[in-house]
């Protein structure tokens, strides 16, 4: 470990911290752990997936915008527990500023549950979601930071929701930019949330089973995905082939009246969130505007939204499943059609 590695951080699940007990404190938990060859040798792997008529088409548009590090990237959160969003922007980042500028983006604890995913992904960037790690990686790196405020919440929002950045109320990023003065660069992303169809995020019944306390979730979704059919909960899926589309914005102006360098107050950190999200959510508009599915959906398409077309987070919205589940299987055919 570094000098400079933030304090050790305790898991808040109570699975995790029977399953670590007094193992893992510092998992995740260090910037310098980043090993350029690393990084190398998975965008070169996993980079034969992405791209112009690959698997996943890459689209990312605003490079321009990212002005000189330290900076934080906040990022609405799509497409479940395998995160195709993640991936596809953080190789798209390494192709085009090369690995000499690391990207760390904050990760779920479960992430980091284990030795040998916490050394995998440390070595490639990936950090706790802490907020004495996250400020490391901006004063004491130097290095950018990639964050996605909504985690669980956003990334298993309904399906018919897709377009709509959800951050729960979590401000804790809006924070730490003011305090530490780096500039936030707002990106929105696209593609990821058709790899499945989440029906409901389940946020009531996570409620009633107490599942925050239990693993830090607020979701038990129910989604139709590859290979499950039907499946419950936040189980990683097999993402159908999709164009992954990102919009990265210009810096996000600070609240009137403060200056870099001051302790925020808290109607300044709410300003922040407000503005941060409103940027957000304005190039995830330009990406709906520009969704070709939006604007002359095929026939199986035009099917498939009108039955997924719900509303809210109950499982109440359960009614049409077998509409869903046809028009699901009529998608992916589709989309593999289209890919071959």
């Amino acid at each position: 470990m570094s000098e400079t590695t933030p304090h050790a951080t305790k898991p808040k699940g109570r699975l995790l911290k029977w399953f670590l007990g007094n193992r893992g404190a510092h998992w995740g938990t260090d910037p310098g752990e980043y090993t350029p060859a690393s990084v190398e040798e998975t965008v070169s792997s996993m980079g034969r997936l992405f791209g112009p008529g690959r698997y996943f088409g890459l689209e990312i548009e605003g490079w321009e915008n990212v002005p000189s590090s330290p900076a934080m990237l906040v990022s609405n959160h799509s497409g479940g527990t395998t995160i195709p969003d993640v991936w596809g922007l953080l190789i798209g980042w390494y192709r085009h500023f090369g690995t000499e500028r690391p990207c760390h983006p904050m990760a779920h604890e479960m992430v980091m549950g284990t030795e040998v995913t916490a050394r995998f992904f440390s070595k490639r960037g990936v950090l706790r979601a802490h907020p004495g790690v996250a400020e490391s990686v901006l004063t004491k790196f130097g290095r950018d930071l990639l964050v996605m405020p909504g985690g669980d919440l956003d990334t298993w929002r309904p399906y018919s929701e897709r377009y709509t950045v959800r951050f729960g109320g979590r401000r804790g990023y809006a924070r730490l930019a003011l305090r530490t003065g780096v500039p936030v660069v707002p990106v929105a992303n696209a593609g990821a949330h058709e790899t499945l169809l989440v029906l409901t995020d389940g946020r009531k019944v996570a409620r009633a089973l107490g599942l925050y306390d239990v693993a830090r979730a607020e979701i038990f979704p129910v989604h139709l995905s590859l290979p499950w059919g039907l499946a419950i909960g936040p189980l990683p899926h097999l993402p159908t082939p999709v164009k992954l589309r990102y919009k990265i914005g210009k810096p996000v102006e600070l609240p009137a009246g403060f200056t870099r360098g001051d302790e925020p107050t808290d109607a300044q950190i709410v300003e922040y969130d407000r503005r941060v999200q409103s940027a957000v959510q304005g190039l995830l508009d330009r990406l709906r505007d520009e969704d070709p599915a939006m604007r002359a959906p095929s026939a199986s398409r035009a099917r498939f939204n009108d039955v997924m077309d719900l509303k809210g987070s109950s499982w109440a919205d359960l009614p049409s499943l077998s509409q869903a589940f046809a028009s699901f299987r009529a998608t992916v055919v589709e989309r593999l059609t289209e890919w071959g």
